[in-house]
């Protein structure tokens, strides 16, 4: 039978042969690309979005909701997958993808579209969270960065896939469409895992006992804050003034949420969502704070790109897509490659240490982007800028891993997922705060008046310029190149946080003696199908009992 820990957490670890595994491990990535496909193709529509459902001064917090439920229920997941197992909760996050997205394809209002692109954000982060989980439980620590490597691939496809496919349906045939081919490809990954991922034999208690370990009031408070933060963190300055009642009434509850949250981890839940403990170790806590960091700068990276091309450069939906190729293509290499360096060499510290050093220097290549800048410039700046974050995205979660004990690997992902989500959502507020600003900042003050409401409604489109003189024009389409550029100091100063921090980091291998000893207990057949034991034990228990 499989272990339980002195914490009550059962043991889901259960090495696959090579042949089930890859068929597991590839209906996780499959499902992970159809998440980051859907949570990063709606950019690119955003503006036809706002014109089709009316609500182009708002449109952006279908983008904002699906970040803030994503952040405020990344938390559960870890523990959830501990007490519940992990196959119940993958399956149903990928049956709450596809409903997710069904209803974004029905939604007649922009408030509709929001709520429904919040149900969709708490799906992906239960499958962008799980698919580590279940990885981490069914390969070992040495093998472990190859194949989390090839994840990252799969999120670096979805980042590209996600905004041809929108820019496609939105140009031909409706953006709805997206979301209706995005339910069934859902729904595929998840009946796929519900036959094939093995079971996890969870240990058979009365369902008071199963309930009782689940911290409710963790749960109550880190949603809670996370959703009363974020909110007017989002809309300051676009959607609510920042010295109104409600917004600081909201940060201010928010705030208290949260540090109520810390307390109950620390002094009050016997099964904590993120044990504070985690903190105690400085590498970890440092890795910690990078990925809030890396969530800070990488979503809006993916928004704010296309506004750029669409807007300073005048360029279409397609043309936009097209010129994220090269930063996801440069990630994807990257995050394969060093999977397999990793595995090899069992070391990761040089690959964190270039990645956060290309990406520091890349991003503050993008300074250069202007409304001349040549194509060619910015292809070989976004492809360099992309074998950066591969060479971070993934191997900087199998250092933390590396980092904290067996018993922590499902909360550590959480965590994890949790601060980058929370950290894309806070960036995503800061820098349409730091775009709007800088870009009202720059605009001509004789604009005509429809112009400057066109601008006010929405500054992710740029309002119609054709009955402008053509100085005039330049100057509207330099003031949103200004403000790209204000938003790109601010990824740069981010990134070049995330570097610093690597002084706390020292690598230590990747040889767990826990996992090393689990591999050479098992008996021979054991290793060739570590699943034959279990059926084993449970034919001689049915036999012993008739």
């Amino acid at each position: 039978m499989p272990s339980t820990d002195a914490t009550g957490i059962h043991d889901q670890t259960n090495l696959l042969p090579k042949r089930e595994l890859l068929i597991v491990f590839g209906a996780l990535s499959f499902g992970l690309l159809v998440t980051f496909i859907d949570q990063n193709s709606i950019a690119i529509a955003l503006p036809t979005i706002g014109r089709k459902l009316g609500c182009a001064s708002t449109v952006e917090w279908a983008g904002t909701s699906s970040m803030i439920a994503n952040a405020a229920f990344q938390v559960l997941y870890g523990r959830f997958s501990d007490i519940f197992g992990r196959k119940v909760i993958i399956v149903g996050s990928l049956v709450l993808l596809a409903i997710g997205d069904l209803l974004c394809g029905f939604a007649q209002t922009g408030p509709q579209l929001y709520a429904f692109r919040g149900i969709a954000g708490m799906a992906n982060g239960g499958i962008m969270a799980l698919s580590m989980m279940i990885v981490s439980d069914v390969v070992t620590l040495e093998e472990r960065g190859k194949y989390q490597g090839i994840l990252g691939s799969c999120v670096g496809l979805g980042n590209v896939i996600g905004p041809f496919i929108a820019a496609e349906f939105t140009q031909h045939a409706s953006w709805r469409y997206t979301f209706y081919l995005l339910c069934p490809l859902a729904l595929v990954a998840a009946v796929v895992l519900f036959f094939k991922l093995p079971p996890q034999n969870m240990p058979n208690e009365h369902w008071r006992v199963t309930i009782a370990k689940i911290d409710w009031a963790g749960i109550i408070l880190a949603s809670g804050g996370t959703v009363l933060l974020l909110i007017p963190v989002s809309g300051i300055g676009s959607q609510f003034p920042s010295d109104s009642p409600l917004v600081i009434s909201m940060l201010t509850l928010g705030g208290v949420f949260l540090i109520a949250f810390i307390f109950n981890e620390w002094k009050v839940a016997k099964l904590p969502m993120i044990p504070l403990r985690l903190f105690q170790s400085p590498p970890l806590a440092a890795m910690l704070i990078q990925n809030f960091l890396i969530g800070i700068v990488w979503y809006p990276i993916l928004y704010f790109l296309p506004v750029y091309f669409q807007s300073a450069r005048q360029l279409s939906l397609i043309k936009s897509a097209a010129l994220l190729l090269p930063i996801v293509i440069g990630l994807s290499t990257s995050s394969t490659l060093s999977g397999l360096y990793i595995s090899r060499m069992n070391r990761y510290g040089e690959i964190i240490w270039f990645g956060f050093f290309m990406w520091t220097f890349m991003a503050g290549l993008n300074l250069l982007f202007g409304r001349e800048t040549q194509v060619v410039e910015i292809v070989f700046i976004l492809f360099l800028e992309g074998l950066g974050v591969g060479c971070v995205f993934q191997p900087i979660l199998v250092a933390a891993q590396a980092h904290s004990t067996k018993s922590d690997r499902a909360v550590v992902i959480s965590a994890r997922n949790f601060i980058r989500a929370l950290g894309g959502a806070v960036g995503l507020a800061i820098t349409s705060a730091i775009f709007s600003n800088s870009l009202h900042a720059h605009l001509p003050s004789h604009l005509p008046q429809a112009v400057q409401d066109a601008v006010h409604r929405s500054t992710f489109a740029t309002p119609d310029l054709t009955k402008l003189d053509n100085a005039t024009r330049d100057h509207v389409l330099d003031a949103y190149a200004s403000a790209s550029k204000t938003v790109s100091i601010f990824f740069v100063s981010g990134i070049g946080g995330c570097l610093a921090l690597m002084v706390f980091i020292k690598d230590r291998g990747l040889q767990r003696q826990e996992e090393k000893e689990d591999v050479e207990g098992q008996p021979e057949e054991a290793e060739l199908n570590p699943t034959a034991c279990g059926r084993e034990e449970r034919l001689d228990d049915k036999i012993t009992k008739a």
